[in-house]
């Protein structure tokens, strides 16, 4: 097993935690060049400024230098096609970490061929982004719980309304679909605040908190004991309108519906329906199917949705929690102990 591992970086990375990464794994050179790499405009900025350009040759300096790698930071300009073709070019390469939790919908995007995921580790970012996210659903609960809009409407009618009583999240049912790192830390604070928490994943797993879990194909029998439902789910073709009209008709009339997986595990067209009839009484989406999202949908001047440019996740802290998992991927690798996060073929399904 060698002691080195050549990596380079594939995306924006602030200098500092580049060589923070490099003090913190020991054997690992980390080559990067950001002349050739977009500049960040906020912290997690992965994609970097759109207006970047590179010039022929500095397309041709960074494909070259992508593919003198044995190890990716990122997958190359967060394109399932460049990464295609660096998994083409190079046959040295032995790992890539993704910068997304959902990285396995951009791996399997790139349609590699047979035997890539034995050759190449891919990681995800899991477990970076928990916290935050779960912070965001918590809100999208009590916004629905407390209802927010009604709120809001009366105050910008400067009307002091008649008394109403409010729903109280701790004793309300809350039903957290997919039990990643994201779906367990949501079922931690949800059941911190009180709430009766049920689980559904597609296998069967013990997270603190919960009251049961069921599997993704039950969702539709327990979603009618929910009064908010907490979508965590990764895009993939499996999970592709799983929050459909069955089961919006099948929950509680009312209920809140929040997402902060990926846009395309709810079908749109079902979840404005159902806010249009009132039976799904409040959504909080920090994701939509396509981002940004169109200015003719519904969705934007709905009075009972909370819209969230895919920011709930962005802390201060992601690049260097990113950094530090990176690091402690690298010195796995080094060891030749297992990879965290790593991204298996059932994932791509």
């Amino acid at each position: 097993m060698s002691n080195t591992l050549r990596m380079v970086l594939a995306t924006p990375l602030p200098e500092e935690l580049c060589v923070q990464l490099e003090r913190e794994a020991p054997g690992l050179e980390l080559v990067r060049d950001h002349a050739l790499l977009p500049p960040m405009r906020y912290p997690g900025d992965h994609d970097g400024d759109p207006a970047f350009r590179r010039t022929p040759e500095q397309q041709a300096a960074f494909e070259a230098l992508v593919d003198t790698a044995e190890a990716l930071y990122g997958i190359p300009d967060v394109s399932p096609a460049a990464l295609a073709r660096t998994v083409a070019a190079n046959p040295r390469l032995r790992w890539v970490q993704t910068m997304a939790a959902g990285g396995a919908s951009q791996v399997a995007a790139a349609r590699l061929p047979d035997g890539a995921l034995d050759r190449i580790a891919f990681t995800t970012s899991a477990g970076v982004h928990g916290g935050t996210l779960a912070e965001f659903a918590l809100l999208g609960v009590l916004a629905g719980a407390k209802d927010l809009p009604r709120l809001q409407a009366h105050q910008r009618a400067r009307e002091w309304a008649p008394r109403w009583a409010m729903g109280q999240v701790h004793e309300q049912t809350v039903l957290v679909v997919g039990l990643g790192n994201i779906g367990r830390d949501c079922a931690r604070l949800l059941s911190a605040v009180g709430a009766r928490v049920i689980g559904a994943n597609r296998s069967p797993v013990e997270v603190p908190g919960l009251e049961r879990v069921v599997g993704l194909g039950e969702v539709v029998h327990v979603v009618g004991e929910a009064d908010a439902i907490i979508v965590t789910l990764p895009g993939a073709p499996g999970t592709t309108g799983l929050v459909d009209d069955d089961l919006l008709g099948a929950a509680r009339r009312g209920v809140t519906v929040v997402n902060v997986g990926r846009g395309t595990v709810i079908d749109e067209r079902a979840l404005v329906d159902a806010l249009e009839t009132g039976q799904v009484g409040f959504a909080a989406l920090d994701v939509v199917v396509h981002e940004p999202l169109d200015p003719t949908s519904p969705l934007w001047a709905h009075p009972r949705v909370l819209l969230s440019p895919h920011t709930a996740a962005l802390s201060d802290a992601e690049d260097a929690r990113i950094a530090r998992l990176a690091a402690d991927n690298a010195r796995r690798l080094l060891a030749g102990a297992p990879l965290r996060n790593r991204i298996r073929p059932e994932d791509l399904a």
